[in-house]
């Protein structure tokens, strides 16, 4: 497998464990400190009930997860400002706040991942918790913050 497959892989890892974690988060209230050592040490390339983990890019999750959670105020308005009339954040499933609130970090953050990339890896993230319909909207809402925040 070539370096850049690899690196690729370890990212999407990354990102569907940093949204695990800022789901949990958001369950739980688990102290960032505690939350990125319990997956540092128990998830990140672990076999949990016969289903293997993925080597994550353990940099990069810290990343997404402190920086998600840090900037927390900043990306719920950006999120909020292009969900439709009548709707706020409050009215979405835990789940999709975290795959946006890390989608919208990203893009935020990290100038270096392409909008493309970071788009398609949250909807990729997507697909494994919702049917088609959610995919387009999350690829619909991030291309929108992206337009802003990458202009």
């Amino acid at each position: 497998m070539s370096r850049t497959n690899t690196r690729s892989k370890a990212r999407a890892a990354a990102r569907l464990a940093a949204v695990q974690a800022l789901y949990q988060h958001e369950m739980e209230g688990t102290a960032m400190a505690v939350l990125l050592t319990e997956f540092h040490n128990h998830r990140l390339g672990a076999t949990i009930e016969d289903a293997e983990y993925a080597e994550a890019d353990i940099d990069f999750f810290d990343d997404l997860v402190t920086g998600a959670h840090a900037r927390s105020g900043e990306i719920d308005l950006l999120i909020e400002k292009k969900l439709a009339s009548g709707w706020t954040l409050a009215r979405l499933d835990k789940p999709m706040k975290a795959i946006l609130r890390a989608g919208t970090y990203e893009l935020l953050a990290r100038a270096d991942v392409p909008v493309g990339a970071v788009i398609t890896e949250y909807v990729d993230v997507a697909d494994a918790f919702y049917d088609k319909r959610e995919k387009g909207f999350v690829n619909g809402l991030l291309d929108g913050i992206a337009k802003d925040v990458r202009a």
